[in-house]
């Protein structure tokens, strides 16, 4: 199964994919950040993030993407725009038919270290370890989108591939 973790942000959005047939085993494809232009308005910045996670979507082709959650932010207008890019990552998501996972930091710490509350280093450590790497990812927004990936991979079901759509009444590949 390939699993693209996503990082949201607006300025820099970290993009991971892994590719996993156990949940033991797990093997980086490809990582990265996608920016945006620091001093262009907000509307501009969120077509750019939108263009660039298009091509993102167009060369991983994902069967499932997990993305952290927002669940909270020490300055307002930040965790507003953090939001405002995590809704154009769930548009693209969406506009390709790929099933979404979300995850809280919380819950990706867990999973990777088994401790809630591991620094970030740690956690760049364990995201190495399980994906076999030589050295950390980098960037940190990349990092931290694998680890969403490989949370995905520990916690995805497999009789969660094919499920009835509840807002359509159809069937749909995940």
């Amino acid at each position: 199964m390939r699993i693209l973790g996503i990082d949201p942000g607006i300025g820099i959005c970290g993009f991971g994919l892994i590719e996993t047939s156990t949940r033991a085993q797990a093997k980086a494809l490809d990582f990265g950040a996608v920016t945006t232009t620091i001093d262009a308005p907000m509307s501009v910045r969120l077509k750019e993030l939108y263009e660039s996670l298009v091509i993102v979507f167009e060369e991983t082709k994902p069967e499932v993407v997990a993305i952290e959650k927002l669940f909270f932010a020490k300055n307002i207008t930040t965790g507003i725009a953090v939001a405002e890019a995590r809704g154009v990552i769930l548009l693209v998501a969406e506009q390709n038919g790929v099933q979404i996972r979300e995850y809280t930091p919380n819950e990706i710490k867990k999973s990777l270290t088994g401790y809630g509350a591991a620094t970030k280093s740690q956690m760049q450590e364990m995201t190495r370890v399980h994906l076999g790497l030589k050295e950390k990812p980098k960037p940190d927004d990349a990092a931290d989108a694998l680890a969403a990936a490989i949370t995905c991979g520990f916690l995805y079901r497999v009789d969660d591939i094919i499920e009835v759509d509840k807002f359509s009444n159809s069937r749909r590949r995940k």
